[in-house]
């Protein structure tokens, strides 16, 4: 009989080590490694066999061995729709059969809410939703579904924090949707250490993903995140589910937006728009109107920009405050923007318009927490630091995009058409855009369209439409 091997693993991080150690050398933790053996006779050589449960059920059925990707036809995968068009479009169309999506978010953001909602709609279809607590009891729970109306008889709670109990009731019948709240709860028996550790959250996310493979049944996990607002637990969770999303928002509105991080099913590029109400999240189709209802009239440092965000285009505010550092060295701030893609702005301005930045303080903010990546939001916001910088009032219906490259240029941008028909519909009357995005079919838009080559152009034309008083 084989001699099975000692060896220590680290209970928080799962290091393994031939030795005893006082501190990981992976996490940096003190006094966490627990003696393990290891029989040399349950492994094969060259590695662990996998389960046949790390198998979908589709793969059983075509039998075992590798089979050559032509061969393979079943690649299109049945979506079930929720209801919840901006929740839909951000996972790709829907949530995909066998599939294993993590949510996250702030404590407090409205996970457990939206969550809900869409286990209610999918119970109104007649899906076995099984709703995994960890966290709150059944009353609690009950309670939160009175408040949003999610009351239905095909939501099933299970409240418990074992994953053995969870996937026996799993396995004993016949569930459509798995929702786990939270990951970070929910720990395997089998395995010693704490609910919530590093090792804990790895293995139960492993044992759902080997569930859901190979059941089909698609498995939501909520999860929490870090201060710096990053999911909680290993990197490699991350790694093992097939979608990332985040659930975002400022304690100061009421605005939430869900994105992806991550999406083997679809596109990371789409965000959902949500408005948090005493009912729950209310879903918002026209962002546009959201973002700038709010916007002041003949105040100066604020500019609207036609954003791509995934398959839409979003017109959000950037405002730009130039201000005299009173307080020792400038300062430059910035809320929904790269701050090392600002400050190159500024070096641009200071270069070619010969503007004195270096002793100011200058806050750039992106209206209604949302943040913005793309290069189109260059010349908008080299427009509101022009315009806080000389307390120029802009025209309240002026918009402005296009890309700012280091020698001044203004560089062309995708989607112009779909931009330029979305300030339209808004009301718009005039848009500064790159010269080398112009083409003759604009001039069929009812747009006053500047289009520029150079900064100094979008300070020319800055200085043209001051804000024009109000009929």
């Amino acid at each position: 009989m084989a001699r099975a091997k000692k060896y220590y693993r680290c209970q928080e991080c799962g290091y393994e080590s031939p030795n005893w150690m006082g501190r990981c050398s992976s996490c940096g933790n003190w006094n966490t490694f627990i003696e393990y053996y290891r029989d040399k006779s349950s492994s094969r050589k060259g590695g662990s066999s996998l389960s046949t449960g790390d198998r979908t059920a589709g793969d059983r059925a075509a039998g075992d061995g590798s089979q050559p990707l032509t061969k393979i036809t079943d690649n299109e995968q049945e979506r079930i729709i929720s209801g919840i068009t901006e929740f839909d479009r951000v996972l790709g169309g829907g949530l995909v059969n066998g599939s294993l999506v993590l949510l996250g978010g702030a404590p407090g953001i409205g996970k457990s809410t939206l969550i809900l909602q869409v286990a209610f709609l999918f119970g109104q279809q007649n899906k076995k939703v099984l709703y995994i607590a960890g966290e709150e009891s059944r009353h609690q729970l009950a309670l939160r579904a009175e408040r949003i109306g999610a009351y239905h008889d095909n939501i099933f709670i299970l409240s418990t924090t074992s994953y053995q109990s969870a996937a026996g009731e799993i396995m004993e019948n016949d569930f459509d949707i798995v929702i786990v709240d939270s990951i970070q709860t929910i720990y395997d028996e089998e395995v010693d250490s704490s609910p919530g550790s590093l090792v804990q959250v790895r293995e139960v996310t492993q044992a759902f993903l080997r569930l859901s493979k190979g059941t089909g049944i698609p498995v939501i996990l909520i999860g929490h995140v870090t201060k710096k607002g990053q999911l909680a637990g290993p990197r490699i969770m991350e790694h093992m589910v097939d979608t990332v999303l985040y659930l975002e928002g400022d304690s100061s509105n009421n605005y939430r937006l869900l994105k992806a991080s991550k999406n083997r099913f679809g596109s990371i590029a789409e965000v959902g728009v949500f408005s948090m109400e005493g009912s729950g999240l209310m879903e918002i189709s026209n962002p546009s109107n959201l973002f700038l209802r709010e916007k002041p009239a003949g105040s100066s440092g604020s500019v609207v920009v036609p954003v791509s965000e995934g398959s839409r285009i979003i017109l959000v505010e950037a405002q730009v405050l130039v201000t005299s550092g009173t307080y020792g060295a400038s300062r430059r701030i910035t809320s929904g923007i790269d701050r090392g893609r600002a400050n190159l702005l500024l070096a641009v301005l200071e270069k070619h318009l010969g503007l004195n930045l270096a002793d100011r303080d200058i806050h750039f903010n992106i209206v209604g927490g949302l943040k913005v990546s793309e290069p189109a939001l260059d010349l908008a916001l080299a427009a509101a630091t022009i315009s806080s910088y000389f307390d120029l009032p802009l025209d309240s219906e002026l918009a402005v995009c296009g890309e700012v490259g280091l020698s001044g240029e203004i560089r062309s941008i995708p989607g112009m058409k779909s931009r330029i028909k979305e300030v339209v519909r808004m009301g718009f009357s005039s848009l500064i855009f790159p010269r080398a995005n112009y083409s003759q079919e604009f001039a069929d838009f009812k747009l006053d369209l500047k289009p520029v080559k150079k900064i100094d152009g979008l300070e020319r034309q800055l200085k043209k439409l001051t804000d024009r008083p109000t009929k």
